[in-house]
């Protein structure tokens, strides 16, 4: 009962618009700006700091996609020395439409002291591409199938390339914004892949304007099928008692546009018996790299805590 009067109180706040069928069908091509492959320049890289030996381009051949899909990868120190040692992976998926897989390489650059000062133990961390429509499968664009290609070819291409903990007790996902939305939704979908999961300041609001109609977002993307949302999926999730359970850590700023949204998200967990952690960044915006400056080390440890190395 809680959950239903959370969520009719928001809706009454937000008064958002059902969008017609019209404008639903509106994306067709990949957007001009997108594409599978990128890396970036020089310059960009050189102002993260961190080594080329340990940040670094790769690619893996999609059979879904017909074509080549970029990643960067992050390989601790002791990596190359060691041959032996396996290490836990961390995918981070990054915000915005579309994708690129470089979009959050900031990350990379607090991983990468983290570990050289040895706050955290040596971890891999995966920087990848969302596709056109960040982190969702989509049949309205040409080449569209993101999180398929994530979960189904991305994750054993690194388990199979790079010396990781392959299984889920050395696996984590985490993301900001669009990329707290798609980890949100492969946790709750694939528990059985990851044995943490951390969504920053992530659109729990376009997440239930998919829930509440039939799929559109309010830009007019229609996502199909509607159920799959942060809500919908969480109740199911739920209700599942056979199967893995993740506590995630939630982090978003206190200045934050959809700040509300996710104390409802976390609200409605605690309605259904679900438990999570949080961190709340005060007085910091939608900004990720400003989050991490803070809090980037709670959040890094919180992985730490659920590997089995």
């Amino acid at each position: 009962m809680k959950h239903i009067i959370l969520t009719a109180c928001y809706l009454a706040i937000t008064a958002l618009p059902v969008l017609s069928q019209d404008n639903a069908q509106k994306e067709k091509k990949i957007p001009a700006n997108f594409s599978w492959l990128n890396q970036e320049s020089e310059k960009r890289l050189n102002k993260l700091g961190v080594p080329s030996e340990h940040l670094s381009h790769q690619s893996y051949e999609s059979d879904l996609l017909k074509t080549n899909v970029g990643y960067y990868i992050y390989l601790p120190k002791g990596y190359t020395e060691d041959t032996q040692k396996r290490y836990p992976v961390v995918y981070y998926l990054h915000g915005g439409r579309p994708g690129r897989e470089g979009k959050s390489l900031v990350i990379s650059k607090f991983v990468h002291e983290a570990i050289e000062k040895d706050v955290i133990e040596p971890t891999i961390y995966v920087f990848a591409n969302g596709g056109p429509v960040s982190w969702y499968d989509f049949s309205g664009v040409d080449k569209g199938l993101a999180e398929s290609t994530f979960t189904q070819e991305l994750i054993p291409h690194i388990d199979a390339q790079y010396r990781t903990i392959a299984k889920r007790e050395g696996r984590g996902i985490e993301g900001f914004s669009q990329g707290g939305r798609g980890t949100t939704r492969f946790w709750l979908k694939h528990p059985e892949l990851f044995i943490s999961a951390a969504p920053g300041g992530s659109g729990y609001g376009p997440e239930m304007h998919i829930r509440d109609n039939e799929g559109l977002e309010k830009n007019g993307t229609r996502i199909s099928p509607s159920t799959n949302n942060a809500w919908d999926l969480l109740d199911e999730y739920a209700k599942d008692t056979s199967g893995a359970k993740i506590e995630p850590l939630f982090w978003v700023g206190s200045k934050g546009f959809n700040y509300e949204t996710n104390l409802l998200f976390m609200e409605t967990m605690k309605t259904l018996g679900l438990t999570h952690q949080k961190v709340i960044a005060k007085d910091i915006d939608h900004n990720a790299s400003k989050i991490y400056e803070l809090h980037g080390e709670t959040i890094m440890k919180y992985h730490q805590a659920r590997f089995q190395r």
